[in-house]
This record gives structure tokens, C-alpha cells and sequence, in this order.
């Protein structure tokens, strides 16, 4: 009896199994039929735009900016299709005929979510690729451009540039991060303590929602414009297009990155940048990266310190400066070096040797982040007291040889002192020092061990507790963590159980996203793990 049991189990599973298959082959059918009829006339420009798994180039497309390789195995679930709309109209199919399917939408811009949440589901999917949604068009005389959610940072930066040397606009420092969720999340950067984030200076934005209509700021109104700029992406509709505001840069900026190791007193230095940084002028960005070496005495593994800061202006200004406020550093003249502001960006990208076009590479080449990896953010209103800097050291230098960690910390400060908590979704502004981001890297071959290096990111973390932000322990939600709370598999979520991790994310402003999604996607069409639930789920 218990063994005809265990059978019809068995064939339970099977039967379910199949049945998934079989309802997702025939959505496939089905969405792609919609596909086609939705504009007879455009069927066959969409007919460009669409990959199936029997496409040859579909594995290609859908690699194309898979930027963590933790989300690229065989177990990682497909997509049933790709779109790569070349018009708000395909957009608006695919919209349609997935609603219509009861397919989820994923939506991908650069492809650096850090949870994959752009391009994986664990129910039948269908991705929106941006990819050839990606034009720049500056207005130089008015400081504004329109900007198509599809294109990188890095062509951001080249395109601003090539128009004007002396425009630029505040946006994150990695050239493949995709503007449009960059902006979504909020978008820190090498300026925001000048500008503010780039959501801060976002003035218009074209979206097409959950209806296939497309609004602008003043058909959207001001709240559902108010949660796109750092709500974090996925939860409203798509956003197609920016228009932002541009800002100076000067015609020289300078550079210092020196590096110390424990053994020449990193712990003490960053205990003091702590004091230092965030009190700095709005005209510097400072970050210190942690990593582990080989010290030079007996080759023996030790932890680096790299002080790396950018400053809007000429070394002259910048040295003394520095000396006056940092002399524990011991900077010299030669350590400060001039150069242009497009010159800086690819320094930061680790491409100096490279001519600014790199920018419009789309590849993973000079990339910081290692081909698979797991991070998490967390939030400073306190400096670290010395000892605990100590003991975050034996954490660091515990990794084995196939681990990369790399800690970012970066000061905060300058205007975002002055801009309200309110002002836009992103929340993490007065009384912040400073951001960590921290990463765990391995090679692709490693994958079978991830949960290896997983769990010793979270041990970390957890060591980081005490220190950090509390009530609520505060995240970044373009740092995506799945660790800190998560809807279910099929994105719905009550109140409750999203706003563990949404007040992480959002503190108090999370009430605000559930409100405007309510208002503006009440069946809650668009949604994944940690998207923002409507208030009656």
C-alpha cells in the first residue's frame, strides 16, 4: 500500500510537471499568435524582434548582458520568449499579449540586477530586452537630453560628451550599467554629492503601464512620476525614455588612488576617513575599496586599503586640501593626477589605456564585478569604532583561494545632506556617512561551491550588524538582496510581508510606492520577488 502510494505520488508530480509544460507551450503559442495580430501591418517588424528557444540566436540574446553568471546555468529557468522591441508599439504587444496569457514580464535595461530578478522567473516568463531602445539625444543649449531606457551609463557619458566636454550628467561610475534601472533604483554616482543622484535630475520620463497607454509626467501625475525616479524597477510599468537635466563639469578634474595595507596603518586611516570624507566638499567623491593581498614580508595574505577620491577641479586646489584635511594619509604632490573628466570615467572603469569609445562597449570587458558573485549593501550613521574595523579583517583574509571579496565604502554627504528623505523613493540621504557595498566573487566553475561563499557573505553581514543602520537595517535596492525579504515566487505579496524588505529599501516612503501602486497597477500586473505590492494583496 505505502509503495502505491509513493507511485501515485510519483505520477502526481509527473502529471503536474507535464501539465506546466504543456500550459507553457501553449501560452508560447498563443502569446506569439497575439504577437503577430496585435498590429497585422507590423508583424513582420516584430517577427524581427522575437526569440523563441528554437531561434538560434536566442541563447546569444539572452546572454548577451547576463552579468552574473550565478543566473546563467542549466537549472536558471528560460524565458518562453525574448522581445527586443524596436518601438513603443512592441512594447505595447508585449504588454498585451503577455496580460493576456497570464505570462509575467521581466524587463531588462543593462542586465546588472543582482539577483538576475531581469531576466529569471520561477513562473512561465516572457523578457522585455531594451537593448535596441537606446538613443541619446542632447540638447547642449537647454542642458537636457532624452534618454531611451535601453542605453548603458557609458554611452550616456560618450554621447553627453561628444557634444559637450564641460556637460555630463550624475550617473553611476560602471560604464554597462543600464540607465533605466540605474535611474529606477535612484542611482548614486561619482557626482551625487555635487547633483544628487541621477533620479534627483530626472525632469520627464515617458512610461508605457499596465493599460499599454503611454504617459508622460503630466498624464502619469506627480506620484506615479515620484515613484519611478528610486522605487526600484519592475513594479509600475516600463519606463522607454528620461528626459534629464545636464550639470558642469569642470575642463580638468583630479585623481588620487593610493593604496595602504594593515601593516601600513589601514586600520587607523579608515577609521579616520570616517571623520574626513562625508564632511568633504560636494566637489569630491571618495571611496575606499578593501581587498586582500600578499603583504611584501613573507609574501603572508593581508588586507588593502585603497583611498581613491576624484575632485571637480585642478590639483592645486586638491593638495592642500588633502593635506589640511587628511595629512594621516601622506599623500604627495605626485600621488594627485590632472586630467579630463572623460579621462576619469575610463580611469574609474579600469581602461585608462583605452580611447573614450570603450564607453559604448557593451561587454563585460574591464568589468569589476567577477563572473559570479553575491553582494549586499548596507548603511553608516555612526563611524566604526576601531576594534571593529579589527575584527572585520580575520573575515576578509578567511576567503580561500577560488573566493574574490571586495568591500566599497563610499562617503556620503555634500548635498545629500540638504535633499529631504522624501523628495524622492530612495530615502538614504541626511545623517548618512557613508554605503557599503560588499561582494563575493567566484569563477563560473566554482558555481557547484556558491553556497560557500553565500553563506560567508552572510556571516559577514551578519558580523556588520551591530554597526550599521538599525530600525530598519537599511539596503539599496539597485544593490538587489533577496536575503533581506522577498514576495513569493510568483511576485505577490501581502503588505506585510513585503515591507520587510521594502522598509529596507524605502524606510517610511515604502507607504507612498504601495499607495501609487495601488492607484496605478492595482491587479498587479507588474510584478517579481521584491516588487512593490498593491495595498490589498
Amino acid at each position: 500500500m505505502k509503495s502505491l502510494h509513493h507511485s501515485l505520488s510519483l505520477l502526481f508530480i509527473v502529471v503536474c510537471s507535464l501539465s506546466w509544460v504543456s500550459a507553457s507551450a501553449n501560452s508560447h503559442d498563443d502569446f506569439l499568435e497575439c504577437l503577430y495580430s496585435y498590429h497585422p501591418k507590423e508583424s513582420s517588424s516584430i517577427t524581427q524582434v522575437i526569440f523563441t528557444e528554437s531561434n538560434s540566436s536566442y541563447s546569444a540574446v539572452l546572454d548577451s548582458s547576463i552579468r552574473n553568471h550565478r543566473f546563467s546555468t542549466p537549472n536558471t529557468p528560460k524565458p518562453l520568449v525574448i522581445v527586443t522591441p524596436l518601438n513603443i508599439s512592441h512594447v505595447q504587444a508585449t504588454i498585451h499579449c503577455s496580460k493576456k496569457q497570464g505570462l509575467q514580464i521581466r524587463t531588462r535595461s543593462g542586465g546588472h540586477d543582482f539577483e538576475g530578478l531581469s531576466y529569471v522567473s520561477h513562473v512561465p516568463f516572457v523578457v522585455i530586452d531594451l537593448v535596441n531602445l537606446r538613443s541619446v539625444d542632447v540638447d547642449v543649449e537647454n542642458e537636457e537630453a532624452w534618454v531611451q531606457s535601453g542605453a548603458t551609463v557609458g554611452e550616456v557619458y560618450y554621447r553627453i560628451n561628444e557634444r559637450s566636454t564641460n556637460l555630463t550628467f550624475p550617473a553611476a561610475v560602471a560604464r554597462t550599467v543600464g540607465i533605466g534601472g540605474s535611474i529606477s533604483g535612484g542611482g548614486d554616482g561619482i557626482l551625487f554629492r555635487k547633483y544628487g543622484l541621477s533620479a534627483d535630475n530626472v525632469i520627464d520620463a515617458q512610461l508605457v503601464d499596465a493599460n499599454g497607454r503611454i504617459l508622460d509626467r503630466r498624464s502619469m501625475g506627480e506620484d506615479l512620476f515620484w515613484a519611478i525616479r528610486g522605487g526600484g524597477g519592475g513594479s509600475f510599468g516600463i519606463v522607454i525614455s528620461w528626459k534629464i537635466k545636464l550639470v558642469h563639469v569642470p575642463s580638468t578634474v583630479t585623481v588620487f588612488s593610493v593604496g595602504r595595507t594593515l601593516e601600513q596603518n589601514a586600520t587607523q586611516l579608515l577609521h579616520r576617513w570616517q571623520y574626513v570624507a562625508p564632511n568633504l566638499p560636494n566637489d569630491v567623491y571618495s571611496v575606499v575599496t578593501l581587498s586582500t593581498t600578499n603583504g611584501s614580508e613573507n609574501r603572508t595574505k593581508t588586507v588593502l586599503a585603497t583611498f581613491i577620491s576624484l575632485f571637480q577641479g585642478g590639483a592645486n586646489d586638491f593638495i592642500p586640501l588633502m593635506q589640511e584635511r587628511f595629512p594621516e594619509l601622506g599623500l604627495v604632490k605626485e600621488d594627485f593626477i590632472e586630467m579630463t573628466w572623460i579621462e576619469s570615467l575610463l580611469l574609474l572603469n579600469g581602461a585608462s589605456n583605452e580611447t573614450s569609445e570603450i564607453l559604448l562597449d557593451r561587454s563585460n570587458r574591464y568589468s569589476f564585478l567577477p563572473p559570479s558573485f553575491k553582494s549586499k549593501s548596507d548603511y553608516v550613521r555612526e563611524p566604526m569604532p576601531e576594534i571593529a574595523l579589527q575584527g572585520l579583517w580575520p573575515q576578509l583574509l578567511e576567503v580561500d583561494e577560488g573566493g574574490i571579496a571586495v568591500q566599497n565604502i563610499f562617503a556620503y554627504g555634500g548635498i545629500m545632506e540638504e535633499i529631504s528623505e522624501t523628495e524622492t523613493p530612495f530615502p538614504h540621504r541626511k545623517g548618512t556617512l557613508y554605503k557599503i557595498y560588499y561582494n563575493i566573487g567566484w569563477l563560473e566553475e566554482e558555481n557547484n561551491n556558491s553556497q560557500r561563499y553565500i553563506s560567508w557573505m552572510r556571516k559577514l553581514y551578519s558580523y556588520m550588524g551591530p554597526f550599521v543602520s538599525k530600525s530598519p537595517r537599511e539596503a539599496y535596492v539597485n544593490y538587489r538582496d533577496l536575503d533581506i525579504g522577498r514576495n513569493n515566487d510568483d511576485g505577490k505579496a501581502s503588505y506585510k510581508q513585503a515591507s520587510i524588505w521594502g522598509r529596507k529599501y524605502f524606510k517610511n516612503n515604502f507607504d507612498r510606492l504601495v499607495y501609487v501602486k495601488t492607484k496605478t497597477d492595482p491587479k498587479n500586473f507588474f510584478k517579481h520577488e521584491q516588487s512593490i505590492p498593491p495595498g490589498f494583496h
